[in-house]
Formats: structure tokens, sequence, C-alpha cells
């Protein structure tokens, strides 16, 4: 298809163009003024507005998503150790097939209406631990978005539990090892949780079949304090010596590692996601996203994968610290397209020749000029995801005119708000 009469932008380094782009074989196929359609093509003059590439989710957890509105804990957790076992641990346990599913199928559908392109996810459902990552891959498909998986390896259920999401995590990594739409990673909870022994078994698995180690680091002052105490060194000491901190691994938060640990980590060239949302609703503290060097990214944790919302609450957090530049977050964004380009080998984040059509289509009418030099003011104080009219992934409409193609969303929605209710139920029913 051709798009005609296009404002084409990049965040980082900050582009504008009014240009015609020529999609074919899910890739830019030619871009240029006045492009001339071809016989049978199809066109669409889009009268100047906005196309850039989607938007990629660099960590988050579709297993979350049901949790929407649902009442806490009676006794309300007093640190983060406790969010996570009266909440969290106790959430993915209770998941079953049916819950996994409409899960990742309402945040799938969430995203992409945002213009959220790509999802980074971490999951965990310590009883439905085989075969969970092709539910989440069905779901994702029928959407049409592009997924980059892993299976949270953990010694919290057992030897048992932990060999079986090794498993999951190799099954679904050969299976989708040449996949145009899906890749796997390794999944590993966080350190803290996790013996050396398992850690190692994580390591060389990621070696085995050549991917990085998706994993939580330093996220909470606790898994710091684990190593020290229990292992005489650093969290990040303990990831380099059992093979977790591969040049492709993303490591997830980091708020409290050390200069020292951050230095290393920028050497090996390990991805750091940033998750503000999920850092200040945790009160965990304020990421050094200063100090992540070029490999910094931005993911959501779990919260809706809304990349205008989560880059504006880290722009602006970024101003309170006044220790980074005003362009930060759409430098995130942009690293997270870096990402994907090293995971799928092919270009995203471009509107060059070549680059993979994941596009988004925003009716944006700018009420200033907006320039090369304005474009992240825009960006930040302008658009927002309301704005998303057109989503196309791999060169294929995924939403067209703000309707998600092929689906009936309202019927998804009442379906799910059922399997919610039992997951609920099931929770609250769990001893405490």
């Amino acid at each position: 298809m051709l798009f005609k009469n296009t404002r084409s932008i990049v965040l980082h380094p900050s582009s504008i163009e009014s240009i015609d782009l020529r999609i074919q074989n899910g890739k830019i196929q030619e871009r240029g003024k006045n492009l001339i359609p071809k016989k049978g093509e199809e066109v669409h003059d889009l009268s100047g507005r906005v196309v850039m590439p989607g938007l990629i989710n660099g960590h988050t957890h579709l297993y979350s998503v049901l949790a929407r509105g649902m009442s806490g804990p009676k006794e309300p957790p007093q640190n983060f150790l406790e969010i996570l076992q009266k909440i969290w641990w106790k959430l993915d346990r209770v998941l079953d097939e049916d819950s996994i599913y409409y899960s990742a199928l309402v945040g799938a559908i969430d995203a992409v209406r945002c213009g959220t392109t790509t999802l980074i996810d971490h999951h965990a459902s310590p009883k439905s631990i085989v075969g969970s990552l092709d539910v989440i891959k069905e779901t994702m498909w029928e959407v049409g978005l592009r997924g980059v998986l892993c299976y949270e390896v953990t010694d919290r259920g057992g030897k048992k539990e932990r060999d079986k999401g090794l498993e999951e995590n190799e099954r679904f990594i050969k299976d989708n090892k040449k996949n145009s739409q899906f890749r796997g990673m390794v999944g590993a909870h966080a350190a803290f949780t996790l013996s050396n022994d398992s850690l190692r078994l994580c390591g060389e698995l990621a070696k085995k079949h050549d991917v990085g180690v998706h994993i939580h680091v330093a996220e909470d002052k606790s898994d710091v304090t684990d190593a020290e105490e229990n292992y005489r060194c650093s969290v990040i000491d303990r990831l380099k010596d059992n093979g977790i901190l591969r040049e492709d691994s993303i490591l997830a938060h980091g708020v409290h590692l050390s200069d020292m640990e951050l230095s290393e980590v920028r050497k090996i060239g390990n991805w750091i996601m940033h998750n503000p949302r999920s850092n200040m609703n945790n009160k965990v503290g304020y990421a050094p996203v200063h100090l992540f060097g070029e490999h910094a990214g931005l993911g959501t944790d779990g919260f809706p994968a809304d990349m205008f919302e989560e880059a504006k609450m880290g722009f602006y957090k970024m101003q309170d610290s006044r220790r980074t530049p005003h362009d930060g977050t759409p430098k995130l964004l942009q690293n997270n397209q870096e990402l994907l380009s090293q995971i799928f080998g092919h270009k995203f984040g471009t509107l060059e020749k070549g680059s993979v059509a994941d596009l988004i289509i925003l009716d944006y009418q700018p009420p200033t000029p907006m320039t090369v030099q304005n474009l992240v003011g825009h960006f930040l104080f302008g658009m927002n995801s309301s704005m998303v009219e057109s989503v196309m992934i791999d060169g294929k409409w995924v939403v067209k005119n703000r309707v998600l193609v092929g689906f009936d969303v309202e019927s998804v929605y009442e379906k799910s708000k059922k399997v919610a209710k039992r997951l609920w139920e099931r929770m609250y029913g769990m001893n405490s």
C-alpha cells in the first residue's frame, strides 16, 4: 500500500518529514515525495497526519492485567517484599489457562489501541507453567501484536517448579527461533529468589540458545541486601558469576544499583529497563537513570502499556531529579527499538527503506509550529494515546480508524470480567 502526504516523525534523534511511504512485504519499501501509485496498490491520503514507528514496552507482566480494580489484602503491605507476598505471589499461584488467556488478551488489546506494537513480557503462573507462553502467544497473535516472551524461573515453589520454568523457556525459545513475530528469552524472577545453582542454570540455558536473560534487578533494597548478607558480594557480581549478564539480557528496574555496579553493566552492554510508574507505586525509590548508559529503555512493569503515559511520567521524574536531559524518555523509547532490532535481526524504529512496517498514525493537529527542534516538546506536552487513529504491525492493519480489526472488544471485556471475578475469588480463598 501507499501512504500519501504523511507527516513522518522519529523521536530520537528528532526528525520530521513530509513524505510518502510505500509498504510492501511487511517493510517500508520506498519513501519520497510525490510517489506514483502502482497498479492495484491500496492508497491512503493521510493529509498531514503524524506517522511514527510503533512503540515498544520493554518490560511488562501481562498476567497482572486482571488485577485492575482488585481489592487489596486485609492487612496492607508495609514494604516491597510484603507487596510481593500478599499480592503478586498470591495472584500468580491462582492463575489458570483461562485467566492467563484473558489477562494477555485484554493486555494486548489495550496495548495496541495505545500505539504499542510490541510487548516484552515476563510471565509467572506456578500452577500452570507448561504451555503458558503459548497461551500468551496465541492471544497476541489474534490481536496482531509482536512479542518477546519468557517464563519467570524462581526457587519459590521448589526444584520441580523451577525445572518446569526452565523447560518452558527452552521449549518456547526453540519453537520460535525463526518466528518473525515472536521470540523467546530466558526469564528469571530476581536473584534474591534464586540460588546460585538456579541462576547458573538460567545462564547456561541462555548461552545454549544464544539469547538474553530477562530478570528483575535491585528493584528493592532486599535484592541488594540478600546478595551482601548471604553471598558476600553485590547482586551484579552474582549475576555476572552465573552467566546472566549477556549483552542481550534485560535487567528490569536497577533502582538500587551502585555507581560501580552500573559501570559494570554499561561495560557489558546489558539493557536496563526503567519503570517509573511502578517504582513510584511500590515506593521502592527513584532509579539512577542518568547512570544507565546507552542501553537504557522504558517499561511499565505490568501497568497498562500506554508508552505515551509512561514516557511523560518518566520525564517528570527525571525533571524532578535534575539529573537527566529533557529528551531522556524519548531516547529510552528509541532504545527499545534498538533492542528489538537486536533480538529480531531486522531494523525497527526508523522510517527508512527496509525498516519493519510497525507504524502508528496519530490524528495530532499541532496548535503551534512543530519542528525538529521542538518535536520532543510536542510529544511530551501535546501528543497522547487517545490520538492513535490506526496501527500497522508487519505491514498489516491491526487498528483501522480506531477500530480493532476483526475483534468484538465489548464481548471480550464482558468475558474477562467473569474470569477476573473467579480469579479474585480463588486468590482471596488462599491461606494467608
